[in-house]
């Protein structure tokens, strides 16, 4: 995909970058001229997206740190402002799976899902608020989910923290629009990445390759659009937000979903 410099001059950190849709997008943030901290907590992972970055011609800095840590958080910022001086975009995208129903998920199992997918999206912009507020500019990307809008069984904890990622960014959005910071929220359907297909296997639902693929035939004919999403098709969208496109867009929620939503 040809750039067009959309992001020239920016710069942009993205927690969960290591894989999936995180990795996808840091690599299209950087193609567009954006310098991308690659936030993981496998600093390996976070290593080699950053090479990618750096071997295209682009700038990258590789952190490790874990999104639920309010030492990381802070941390995770500061190396990056150390870095590139400024940022211009926070991309909020670190989670874990969450099976389960409301019945039977343990004390445990929730504590992790809410810290990770929404006490570590709300810990992701926190440090990076003042820097933007300062500035008077900046646009926080907060990685939802469809989860988060209609009824998904079997994922509870994961539809619940989801689902207050939205509220939050909505609240974010108007308290901070008179800051000129904008807030949006991207809720994918299914794009099949490692986290996705693990999830499967924590509710029993594959074991085997073999069944992921004959899941992700099944689960194509459930959206209008008859087939399931591509990290690229993710990455599209929050390069919209991130960039001076989408100077008068806050407090959205975009799916990204084929239509599954509608319903």
């Amino acid at each position: 995909m040809a750039s067009t410099g959309r992001l020239a001059g920016k710069s942009a950190l993205i927690t969960g970058a290591g894989s999936g849709l995180g990795r996808a997008t840091a690599l299209r943030f950087g193609a567009e001229g954006a310098a991308v901290a690659v936030v993981d907590l496998d600093l390996a992972a976070a290593g080699r997206v950053a090479d990618e970055i750096r071997t295209s011609g682009g700038r990258a800095l590789a952190v490790s740190a874990d999104v639920t840590s309010d030492a990381d958080s802070q941390r995770m910022i500061a190396e990056t402002l150390s870095e590139f001086d400024t940022l211009d975009v926070v991309f909020a995208n670190a989670g874990v799976n969450g099976a389960g129903n409301a019945a039977d998920t343990t004390e445990t199992e929730w504590d992790k899902v809410i810290g990770v997918n929404l006490k570590g999206v709300w810990l992701t912009s926190k440090y990076a608020l003042p820097h933007m507020i300062e500035r008077r500019t900046g646009s926080i990307i907060n990685q939802a989910s469809m989860g988060g809008l209609i009824g998904l069984p079997g994922i509870f904890p994961y539809t619940a923290a989801k689902g207050g990622v939205i509220a939050m960014t909505k609240q974010m959005a108007v308290t901070y629009g008179p800051d000129n910071v904008r807030v949006n929220a991207i809720c994918p359907g299914t794009i099949p990445t490692p986290l996705v297909y693990q999830s499967r296997v924590d509710r029993g639902a594959a074991a085997a390759d073999a069944d992921q693929t004959a899941i992700d035939a099944e689960v194509a004919n459930r959206f209008p659009l008859r087939r399931l999403g591509t990290p690229d098709d993710l990455a599209s969208v929050a390069l919209f937000l991130a960039s001076d496109e989408a100077d008068w867009v806050t407090g959205g929620i975009y799916t990204v979903d084929g239509g599954r939503s509608a319903f």
